[in-house]
């Protein structure tokens, strides 16, 4: 029974209008998109314009220029193997492959440069670069970089030099990682999407009021009340 059918009926109507809002934001409305995928496009270039952490990173790597370092890495495949071996080249490494292991030696300093170059191109959405380089899928090339200097940080600590694992690991999270994360965005500075940005908090916390009143509408036309 509808107590109070005012209530019921105004409830009722935010809800079906909530409903029919929610309907056209899941709709490809934004070049095949929906509104929840250019949200997310829009946070991501503005997330991007600040995580450019590249020039600083590439001046912690350049104090490990002339420490050469011998390692012994094991990659998961015989193909990450391949690849391996291909980016060290770049870097004037000395590399054995065997099976899914790697012998190598090299000035550390020379592979991170080489790495970071790498990542760089990528961060710009320069993977043209990268494929005409090595020849192979760019993505690859960054995938192969994250393992290998992963690789690269263990056998570091194994052998106790904690400040270069350091420094490797550093590389591979605020380079490498970032550089492949947002690889194709179009990076935005948040002054220049304020307008949307303030459209879409605000659309956020109406839309969701509007939503909770509704519910109470409801219940309030159904004869239920919260008391204390």
């Amino acid at each position: 029974m509808i107590a109070k059918k005012k209530e019921f009926y105004t409830g009722a109507f935010m809800l079906l209008a909530f409903a029919a809002v929610l309907v056209f934001i899941f709709s490809p409305i934004y070049h095949g998109k929906n509104g929840l995928c250019f949200l997310d496009n829009m946070f991501n270039a503005m997330s991007k314009g600040s995580a450019y952490y590249i020039p600083v990173v590439k001046t912690e790597a350049a104090r490990l220029n002339g420490k050469t370092v011998a390692l012994t890495l094991k990659m998961d495949t015989v193909a990450l193997v391949k690849t391996a071996s291909l980016v060290l080249g770049q870097a004037n490494a000395r590399v054995t492959p065997s099976g899914k292991s790697l012998m190598v030696t090299a000035d550390l300093g020379q592979v991170l440069d080489a790495c970071l170059k790498d990542a760089d191109a990528m961060y710009h959405n320069n993977g043209t670069a990268i494929r005409q380089k090595y020849q192979t899928d760019e993505r690859m090339i960054l995938f192969n970089w994250y393992q290998l200097l992963k690789n690269m940080e263990k056998g570091l600590t194994k052998q106790k030099l904690f400040k270069e694992a350091k420094i490797v690991a550093q590389v591979n999270h605020k380079a490498v990682e970032t550089a492949y994360n947002y690889y194709k965005v179009e990076a935005k500075s948040v002054k220049a999407s304020a307008a949307m940005l303030g459209f879409a908090l605000a659309f956020y916390v109406l839309y969701t009021l509007w939503y909770g009143f509704g519910i109470m509408f409801v219940f309030e036309g159904l004869g239920m009340q919260i008391e204390h």
